[in-house]
């Protein structure tokens, strides 16, 4: 429970953690986050500020005897994935995550933990409470809407900060030290359709692709886990090539930075054909079954028995959205040629929602090539396209250029393996990191991020690894002594 994650060591950062998790702080609503940010600066005495876009800058003199260190930005994310089983009853506007500790890991019950970026933040909190601990002038920068556009440190102010280095404080591996990543923008696809009136002998059925593994769209999607958005299309198509089906809706996915875990969908089919129907089910489960054993071994078509629906898409509409949905690009569309192991480019077929004559299809696709980028946009613009569908883009933020040769890529790296007796991984991430953009407001700032192992962020099964945070704090504190 939440006392047991409290009693954890570091006890100063697992208690910030703690508070922290009580305030609701899903992305575009962080007004109590916010607040709670700021109540925290104002209480300790230090020079507090809320800009206009609501990132939140606290400043802390040099403890005792650094007062001639070089000023130092530390800076981690105010706001969360909200994302729950479907058999979880919770409210992420009024209720605080539901924490417990299993062996050397922190979970929530059900529910995204908010490690990503939470644990950052509270080691933040704790360096601005202590009274303990050496350490230069520090300048604390929790941003806003980092999750779903990155508007908060897009709006970030030239001039604010005076520190000429940074450390970002939302890496999810303790072996890594990131110094570069991909950039991003979000594909939106949309129209309206005609929907029909039906009636017959039907049978209609709710669909649910359920027990995927999911995760993070950018630093997990090389994985190969299923995306229930391309599941679900794969299970329509199919079946439409066996037997008359009518769909009534579908709605699958999320968040675009999540890769979707469950969809459903209502359709109808003659009760002539129920026998191929349920076959065809036991059938599409075995092959999906075998096909991600590896990744995603609970996977399950469920098909449910439900009142007649009597209205469908209209069939030629129908065709072309299956169409559509099968052409659009999703996962790995390549490789980095230059950096090996790392994606370049990829898309995150995120969101499909086909209901009541409106249908939306939301994507977010990345890469460390802007020109690349936007070639993957044109792909999944074409798809849609062709079934008539308005295409727009939105969100676009930038990459992020390694610097491998900065002092301070130099400095820990140095460190870690001092520590450590190992070297860390110095590398990019296929995934959006705000530094990119930060840079843009501070052109001359190095920067670095690191943190520790959290696991499954952006799903329900994301937790943080209790030894690892001990050492990401371990490391934290003798950098800040290092720091000229």
């Amino acid at each position: 429970m939440d006392n047991d994650v409290r009693a954890l060591e570091p006890t100063a950062l697992w208690n910030h953690f703690s508070d922290l998790n009580e305030i609701p702080r899903g992305s575009k609503k962080e007004e109590k986050v916010i607040e709670f940010a700021k109540n925290f600066g104002e209480k300790l005495g230090l020079d507090t500020y809320v800009d206009e876009t609501g990132n939140v800058i606290i400043k802390k003199p040099a403890s005792p005897g650094m007062e001639n260190k070089s000023i130092l930005a530390l800076q981690s994310h105010l706001d969360m994935v909200h994302q729950k089983n479907a058999d979880t009853d919770f409210d992420f506007d009024t209720q605080g995550i539901e924490m417990f500790v299993e062996g050397d890991w922190v979970k929530a019950k059900g529910t995204t933990l908010g490690a990503d970026n939470g644990i950052g933040i509270a080691a933040i909190m704790a360096l601005l409470a202590s009274s303990d601990v050496p350490h230069p002038p520090l300048e604390a920068l929790f941003t806003i809407d980092e999750e779903t556009g990155m508007t908060g440190a897009m709006g970030l102010k030239g001039g604010v900060l005076d520190a000429k280095v940074m450390l970002n404080l939302d890496t999810e591996d303790d072996d890594e030290l990131t110094i570069g990543c991909a950039g991003g923008i979000d594909v939106t696809a949309e129209g309206n359709y005609a929907v029909e009136h039906f009636s017959g002998d039907y049978r209609s059925f709710k669909l649910q692709i359920k027990g995927l593994t999911g995760g993070h769209s950018g630093v997990e999607i090389q994985l190969g886990r299923g995306n229930a958005n391309k599941l679900m299309n794969r299970f329509l198509t199919d079946l439409g090539k066996e037997v008359e089906v009518s769909i009534n809706s579908i709605d699958g996915g999320g968040l675009r930075n999540a890769i979707p875990r469950e969809s459903s969908a209502v359709i109808s089919i003659k009760t002539t054909d129920l026998t191929n129907f349920n076959d065809f089910v036991a059938t599409f489960n075995q092959v999906v079954s075998v096909e991600y054993a590896t990744t995603d071994a609970n996977v399950k078509l469920i098909a449910e028995p439900i009142a007649a629906a009597d209205t469908r898409l209209n069939p030629k509409f129908q065709t072309q959205l299956l169409k559509s949905v099968y052409a659009c690009p999703n996962g790995i569309y390549r490789m980095s040629p230059d950096i090996e192991g790392l994606v370049q480019t990829s898309n995150n077929l995120a969101r499909v929602l086909v209901k009541e004559g409106k249908y939306q299809i939301l994507c977010l696709t990345r890469s460390s090539s802007s020109s690349e980028k936007m070639d993957e946009v044109n792909a999944i613009a074409g798809a849609f396209e062709l079934m008539g569908a308005t295409v727009s883009t939105a969100g676009t933020y930038p990459g992020w250029e390694p610097k491998p040769e900065a002092s301070i890529v130099k400095l820990m790296q140095g460190l870690y393996k001092e520590m450590f007796k190992e070297e860390a991984h110095v590398s990019a991430i296929h995934a959006g990191l705000e530094c990119g953009i930060l840079g843009t407001h501070y052109p001359e700032m190095e920067m670095i991020s690191f943190g520790p192992n959290i696991y499954g962020a952006h799903s329900p099964d994301e937790r943080a690894q209790i030894s690892s945070v001990q050492k990401f704090w371990k490391y934290l504190l003798e950098t800040l002594k290092r720091i000229e």
